[in-house]
């Protein structure tokens, strides 16, 4: 699909990654931008660079009546990008109980499905879209520093492929974003090199332009595909010596 002229809905756009999704959606001439966030004012500052067509949408995608509110308000929607997510730099066995795995599941898992579920509708009514769903190369070889992270983002690279052959049928594409660390705050804890935010926006929507299924931005993410196919054991065992303190 094309991005100039697309309906999107940003989920987490109040910071982080989701702010530069907006931005390169207005620079990619999207007709509509609807923001989403948890506080509406978090997203004053960035409705205020153009509010003809950035919509700010209070959204937590946990919560199902908020996810299905939002629906209501956006049905002309036709590019959802599940963007919203969280990481709390934890071991599997090294965190002190089950909360940040229970939390990053939550919010990346079930929060990301939960937005699919409600929006497959609107897309399908919409003549299918597309729907992007930021991954993560942890998803395929896990960093145990922050074990718990990489377990909700093999989950959801996992639905993203199921959810893909389910709305085929509709003429929905669901493309996996796996990017390396990226340059902002959830990406600091993890080691060099980084991949710079832009790119990674600029990738996905591109992917979403050409309908490639799944799209690895960075040098690093690239590297490290090629490295899977070729070896996954090896990649596994070093990416292994990234412990818990």
């Amino acid at each position: 699909m094309e991005v100039l002229g697309a309906v999107a809905l940003v989920t987490g756009a109040n910071g982080g990654l989701g702010k530069y999704f907006v931005e390169g959606l207005k620079a990619q001439g999207a007709a509509k931008i609807y923001a989403g966030a948890r506080k509406l004012e978090a997203l004053n500052e960035l409705v205020a660079t153009d509010p003809e067509r950035i919509i700010p949408i209070q959204l937590e995608i946990t919560d199902e009546e908020s996810v299905r509110q939002a629906a209501l308000k956006c049905q002309d929607v036709n590019f959802l990008i599940n963007n919203a997510g969280v990481g709390l730099n934890k071991g599997l066995i090294a965190a002190p109980d089950l909360s940040s795995a229970r939390a990053e599941m939550e919010v990346n898992y079930f929060g990301t499905l939960i937005m699919c579920r409600a929006f497959a509708p609107i897309l399908k009514q919409n003549g299918g879209g597309a729907i992007a769903n930021m991954v993560s190369m942890v998803a395929r070889v896990n960093l145990p520093f922050n074990g718990s992270y990489g377990a909700s983002k093999a989950a959801v690279l996992s639905m993203t492929q199921a959810i893909r052959a389910e709305l085929a049928a509709q003429k929905t594409l669901v493309v996996a974003v796996l990017p390396g660390a990226i340059d902002i705050g959830m990406g600091k804890s993890f080691p060099d090199p980084k991949v710079p935010p832009e790119e990674v926006v600029r990738d996905t929507l591109q992917a979403v332009i050409d309908g490639t299924e799944e799209v690895y931005p960075g040098e690093q993410a690239k590297q490290l595909n090629e490295q899977l196919m070729q070896d996954p054991k090896a990649v596994e065992k070093m990416i292994a010596t990234f412990l818990p303190d």
